[in-house]
């Protein structure tokens, strides 16, 4: 039973809630309480604050307490919850001109509420009249502190009652924002003696505390801590308490070390924010990414988190210094631009509205902010977006390119080579010439290898030609929520032997074919899967990793509207196969790229040679000069939804609302932003909070006395998971895309020495990311296929040798 409050203080709890609609406690009359206060001060009861249970909940579905399991520290499904908040800011989030914005009350912004668009001009005009103004622009100021401040303060209340409500912390031991001076006044002095400035200035609040088992929660929305508070937690985990920081995102490598360092626990619960604001002319948008059409502008998270961002390393540092010392509430931060890795950018969501409109997704690493803050988000959008488009208006037939030695007309069909699309390809495939050469190094362990384990031709080591090209193995897809999530696209680096007319340095020499053969399978033991490595992880693959991708998103749009021109409100059937890139151009550095260049270049590497190999063999060294050249494409998996649901568990729930807001992805480092491009992202009416039903865990605890502990509490725990959040919504999605659009097989022969090679091949001569098709594989129907054709991308190479 519990024990209850004296009749006094009860009656006195009682009046105060009807005349402030929340109860407060004396707290000579709680028990686990000091009572020797010299003040009666009063606290709030989490019950009487947020509407919980007045049955306390069982420990064992609490953080800190949970069973061991895959929900001991992190909230299972807590994607599906969502909890709203005030940020009217967000709705004029692209206001570069404070003086167009009217003051009919003057300037002051005291007169204007919080949020608003007058109070922001009001408080930048006080802020620049000061004695330390902002050294950036308004805009930079806007979204950088002022909406950063009223986003922490107001998510961070929101959170909490999520949170509150979610555990039900109820019953009359749970305290909500008690302060540890009215809570245990001789522990306070005894704290604050004990760590001197380190105590903070203000006491010590806690979220949520307990104060019979001395269980804390730290409540934040975002990925961090208040650097003040931890201190006092550390000393009170040292005398037992349980200290649990409860975080809405999941915390950097940096803030994991500090919470264990200080001995406290941490848990994950990641409901998914909403914030409420009206649209307003001054809405941010975008006019050139994800959409075709000026007129239909991209909003969302993913063009606030792009166009956020700076475009250089040295900018962004600049951005972080300037933030120093104005953010209030840090600890509520959720991530922002300057928290993401944009060089890891991708696509990894396209679909449509209920209404038509393209919505789409892109995901990123996160990075630390505070250390090395990310950078460059708007021109990889950009590229991301210009691909996706070129992907759509040009044929199958364009989608390759050809780096022969032999051949510099047909290096690229026009218009593909003034894309950005089609440079990421042929420069893509010079990159991986120059690894494949840097791999068989004999200093490495797989050069060496190499070197040692192929044929020999008069003692000496013998290498045939060879022609080198990417193929993607077989990607996953899950197609649902009118749209297609691209899960996994991974390369694969495939070779044959061949050879080419033209000579470079070194001498020649002959080989039989089993020789040849033998050459290729150690080729393709030792060289190959360190390139094909880097090709699927390396950062400077990552442009052709991206527009990859958007190739994928591209042929799940263009089999969409196969089946119904009026997809999309039918915004693509005039683009798809119109063969019309001017929208999508080779853009800012890349304006005045040379596909002549990149040959010029890899010509003479084949023909001069890029890497020297000295190998000592029998007294006497000989030199080896290699060049080469690459190629890709693309296959591809649908799985159903079983699938989806254990490889991505609520990824979708993570996608579908991360137009509101950047949302992280467990605890996977991954953070995904989503828009659509109808111009329209406030929302309507006041942003009143919806109660969230308390879930019931299983079994239903039975309350039951709590003594007062004496060291670390030790509850009773159950055999439960924790609280439920009801059954998952079964998602549903256009038909799966079927038939075949197309594809071919890059085929070479040639002797192995001294011969010609020729490629043949379906789909338009010479092929890279070709035409994406369907082919269904169980219950898995393709959404793109980026089939090979012909000779396209050839790596080549040549063993050369001379003598000393």
């Amino acid at each position: 039973m519990q024990t209850p409050l004296r009749p006094r203080g009860r009656l006195a709890a009682q009046a105060a809630a009807v005349v402030l609609g929340i109860t407060t406690l004396v707290l000579a009359g709680l028990p686990g309480l000091q009572e020797h206060a010299e003040a009666a001060p009063t606290i709030t009861r989490c019950q009487d604050k947020y509407g919980t249970s007045p049955t306390p909940p069982d420990p064992s579905t609490l953080p800190g307490y949970r069973p061991a399991g895959s929900g001991q520290w992190a909230t299972p499904d807590a994607e599906q919850r969502l909890y709203p908040y005030d940020l009217p800011s967000q709705g004029f989030n692209g206001l570069e001109d404070p003086s167009s914005i009217p003051l009919p009350q003057g300037s002051d912004p005291k007169k204007y509420d919080w949020g608003t668009i007058e109070n922001a001009v009001g408080t930048w005009m006080q802020k620049q009249a000061g004695s330390t103004p902002y050294k950036g622009s308004f805009n930079d100021w806007l979204n950088n502190v002022y909406t950063r401040n009223v986003g922490n303060n107001r998510r961070g209340e929101a959170y909490e009652r999520e949170v509150v409500r979610y555990f039900n912390l109820g019953g009359v031991d749970w305290i909500c924002q008690g302060s540890l001076k009215d809570l245990d006044g001789k522990l306070y002095q005894e704290l604050k003696d004990e760590l001197g400035d380190q105590f903070p200035k203000s006491d010590r609040k806690f979220d949520a505390v307990n104060m019979r088992t001395r269980t804390i929660y730290e409540i934040k929305s975002g990925i961090g801590y208040d650097k003040a508070q931890l201190p006092v937690d550390k000393a009170l985990s040292a005398r037992g308490w349980k200290v649990v920081y409860i975080n809405g995102q999941q915390p950097d490598g940096r803030t994991i070390d500090k919470y264990k360092a200080a001995g406290v626990d941490y848990y994950r619960h990641s409901a998914t924010p909403e914030p409420q604001f009206k649209q307003t002319p001054y809405l941010r948008q975008d006019p050139a990414t994800m959409t075709a059409d000026p007129a239909e502008p991209s909003v969302g998270a993913g063009t606030d988190m792009v166009k956020g961002s700076a475009p250089t390393p040295e900018e962004a540092e600049q951005e972080a210094q300037r933030t120093n010392g104005l953010i209030e509430e840090p600890e509520q931060d959720i991530r922002r631009p300057g928290g993401i890795d944009f060089s890891t950018l991708d696509l990894s969501y396209v679909g449509q509205t209920k209404a038509g409109n393209l919505k789409y997704a892109f995901s990123a690493s996160n990075t630390d902010e505070d250390g090395k803050p990310g950078y460059g988000g708007q021109e990889k959008a950009q590229l991301i977006s210009d691909a996706f488009f070129t992907w759509l208006a040009l044929t199958p037939d364009h989608f390759w390119v050809n780096l022969n030695p032999d051949d510099p007309s047909t290096i690229m069909q026009p218009p593909f080579d003034r894309t950005d699309a089609g440079r990421v390809l042929l420069e893509a495939d010079l990159a991986m010439k120059r690894d494949f050469g840097r791999t068989e190094d004999p200093k490495t362990e797989a050069g060496n290898k190499f070197w040692y384990g192929i044929s020999r031709v008069d003692g000496l080591p013998c290498m045939n030609s060879t022609r080198n090209w990417i193929v993607p193995k077989e990607a996953k897809v899950r197609v649902q929520d009118d749209g297609v999530y691209i899960l996994d696209s991974p390369l694969e680096v495939k070779t044959v032997a061949q050879d080419y007319t033209s000579t470079g340095p070194g001498q020649s020499c002959h080989l039989t074919k089993e020789q040849i053969d033998h050459n290729m399978d150690v080729y393709r033991s030792t060289i190959l899967p360190i390139v094909e490595k880097e090709v699927n992880e390396d950062p400077k693959y990552a442009d052709l990793r991206r527009v990859y991708k958007a190739r994928i998103g591209a042929e799940y749009v263009r089999q969409t509207v196969a089946k119904d021109p009026k997809a999309f409100g039918g915004a693509f059937t005039k683009i798809i196969d119109s063969n019309d890139v001017s929208k999508w151009p080779l853009r800012g550095k890349n304006a005045g790229w040379d596909k002549m260049t990149v040959w010029r270049e890899m010509r003479k590497s084949f023909t001069e040679g890029d890497f020297t190999y000295q190998l000592p063999l029998g007294g006497t060294v000989y030199t080896y000069i290699v060049g080469g050249v690459d190629f890709q494409q693309q296959p591809q998996q649908k799985i159903d939804q079983a699938a989806f649901r254990t490889a991505k568990p609520n990824l979708d729930d993570v996608t579908q609302h991360a137009k509101a807001e950047a949302l992280s992805y467990k605890d996977d480092g991954v953070t995904v932003m989503g828009g659509d491009n109808s111009g329209q992202a406030g929302t309507s009416g006041d942003p009143t909070p919806t109660p969230t039903p308390t879930p019931t865990p299983t079994p239903t605890p039975t309350p039951t006395p709590t003594p007062t502990p004496t060291g670390t509490p030790a509850p009773t725990q159950t055999p439960t998971g924790g609280p439920t959040t009801g059954p998952t919504p079964t998602p549903t999605g256009p038909p799966t895309p079927s038939g075949d659009a197309g594809g071919g097989t890059g085929g070479g022969t040639g002797g192995a020495n001294g011969g010609t090679g020729t490629g043949t091949g379906a789909g338009g001569g010479g092929g890279s990311l070709a035409s994406t098709g369907a082919r269904i594989t169980g219950l898995a129907g393709t959404a793109a296929a980026l089939t090979a054709a012909g000779t396209a991308l050839i790596w080549l190479r040549r063993r050369r040798n001379t003598t000393d």
